[in-house]
This record gives C-alpha cells, structure tokens and sequence, in this order.
C-alpha cells in the first residue's frame, strides 16, 4: 500500500520573486473574499456565499503545480481557486451579481463558477459532486493520450460520501492521472470531523485504495507548493492517482446564513495565529525576502484590481427577459 505521511513539511523558501507572488496570490483571495462579504451584506450578491478565508494557502500552493492544460475541479467554496486559475475578480464578481458577463452567465451564481478557456469545471454544489467528475476528465484524457493532470479539490466532508470511495477506487483501478486534493478543515459544515470519521487521518482512506497519499500542512503556501508539484510530476509520469490532505481551516463560518454555533471564539482566534498570509509575510520578512514597500505596492495594487472588479460587475447587464428560456432543451408542457 503506497502511503506516505508528512503532515509537518517546512519548505525552504525560494527566491524573491516567487515568494512575493505567492504572497500577492493569497492576499487577492483574501480580499476578493472580504469584498464578497461586503457585498453580501449590501444586498448586491444574493443566494448561498461560502468563503475562503484562511485556506488560501492550499489553492495557491496547488494551482502551482499545473499547466494551463491540466483540469480544475472545485466545490462551492471556489472563488480563490478561480482566480488563481486565470478568472477576472470581475468576470467572478459578475457571476455573483447574477449578470450575464459572468462567467456562467450570472445563472451559476457563488457556488457554480466555470469556466471552459481555463478548464476549471466548477464550482459544484453537491459536496462529493466533483470527484466523479475529475474521474471521468482524467479518464478521457488518458483514451485520448493526452499528457494532462486533473486537479480535484473537496473538503474533509466529502471523504464521507459514497463518490470518494467509488472515484478512489476506479482512479486506481484505471490508473487515472488524477490528483485529489482534500481540504481538510476539519467541519463538515457544522461538524466536526472527529464526530463523523472513525480514521481522522484521511490520508489512510485513500491509501485503502492502493492510492499514494500524503498530508501536508495546509496552512504553509510553500509546503503545499513543493508537495503538490511532487504529486503533479509522479501523476503526469503515469504513476496513477495520488491524493494529498491539506489541514487548514476556515476563519469564516461555513456559508453567511451559517450561526456559527458549532465551535469556539477562541478555537478560531487560537488558528488565525497561524494565517497563511501572516506568517508567510513574516518569514519573507525575517528572511530578508520582501519591506513593508513591497507589501503596500501589493496591497495597493490589489485594491485597484478589486475596485475595477466592483465596478465592472455593477455596470454589466442583466440577462434579457427573452432568453430566460435559453438553454432549456426540453419543450414538453405539463398540461
């Protein structure tokens, strides 16, 4: 069985460059999200709102493992992987406000965003919904001999689902290129993983399927990264599947409608000390890596790039009456 457990993996850091745009990656997810929040608060994003807050670490560490050739498959919580992914904070922001220059024609909304060009497909509501999905991308891609890599995320709530066994056990079976990511933060909505798993250490799951897995620490941008390119080359290689734990967790609650009443102030003050963002700028600060100059050019950099977005979002058109309709393949009448 081809397991392998590396929960406390430090990278070493790399040079500037790198650094200082893995830190601007992270920090547009963070404040993209806290616009959306705001947003939501103002009425002008209706419907579910899951943010992304504190896991930064995990989309950007991932996403930089592949090509733009490799395929994306999220869940609900998808916002950062979409930027990140090549997705404008203002083709995202559109979706959300329900206008047709979204990416899904504003008929998606938060928890459906996709986007073909870019290969990111979804979005998916149903928790689970994504992984057999990814399975029958990385499927295709492997009859057609295409040198891609599928990139499925889910969270740790989804590892209870019928779908991860059977899309664990076909991946393996098949020898699919698929890399499965599982965010890991520890609620499945409002509960804990400890009251709805036997084994907490998903790893082993996936490993019960002759699947090579490894956990890394999810909250460190360049542990994610190193791990993730690891996977990337030993799945585009024609390894097989290999599927790889990110613990974080989520400042936020699960969705804005969630009360939040399933855990501690001070369980969530206690992870915020370990912020993706926070204490990546301090170890590229004690490192000598990056100033305080570096860090407002980027802050101020993003704030334009989210006011554009705002502002674009704001002055896109709803659909027209006429094409609600569209895309409705079915003309049979209930009488």
């Amino acid at each position: 069985m081809k397991t392998k457990t590396t929960k406390k993996t430090k990278a070493a850091v790399v040079d500037r460059d790198h650094a200082l745009h893995l830190l601007r990656s992270m920090i547009r997810i963070r404040r993209l999200e806290e616009k959306c929040a705001e947003l939501y608060s103002a009425m002008k994003i209706r419907g579910f709102l899951h943010l992304y807050d504190g896991e930064e670490a995990v989309a950007v560490g991932v996403l930089e493992a592949l090509t733009l050739d490799d395929a994306v498959v999220a869940t609900y919580r998808e916002h950062g992987h979409a930027l990140i992914r090549g997705l404008s904070a203002g083709c995202i922001l559109a979706e959300m406000y329900g206008k047709q220059e979204g990416c899904s024609r504003g008929r998606g909304g938060s928890m459906h965003l996709f986007d073909a060009k870019t290969r990111l497909y979804g979005g998916n509501a149903i928790v689970g919904g994504g992984l057999p999905i990814a399975v029958g991308l990385a499927l295709a891609d492997k009859m057609q001999k295409r040198p891609h890599v599928t990139c499925c995320f889910f969270g740790d709530g989804a590892v209870a689902e019928g779908e991860f066994h059977e899309s664990m056990n076909l991946a393996s079976l098949w020898k699919l290129p698929v890399l499965f990511i599982c965010e890991n933060n520890l609620y499945a909505m409002g509960t804990a993983l400890k009251y709805t798993q036997a084994v907490r250490d998903l790893a082993r799951k996936a490993a019960s399927y002759d699947v090579a897995s490894a956990a890394v620490d999810g909250m460190d941008v360049l542990a994610v990264e190193a791990a993730a390119k690891k996977a990337v080359e030993a799945v585009r290689s024609g390894e097989g599947p290999h599927f790889l734990e990110c613990l974080t967790y989520r400042f936020r609650a699960h969705s804005m409608f969630d009360p939040e009443l399933y855990r501690s102030k001070a369980e969530v003050e206690e992870w915020k000390k370990r912020c993706p963002i926070e204490t990546f700028i301090q170890r590229l600060k004690s490192e000598g890596l990056m100033s305080d100059a570096d860090l407002e050019e980027i802050e101020r950099d993003i704030a334009r790039e989210i006011n554009e977005a705002v502002a674009f979002a704001e002055a896109c058109t709803w659909e027209p009456l006429e094409d609600l309709t569209r895309f409705v393949y079915s003309e049979r009448r209930i009488p």
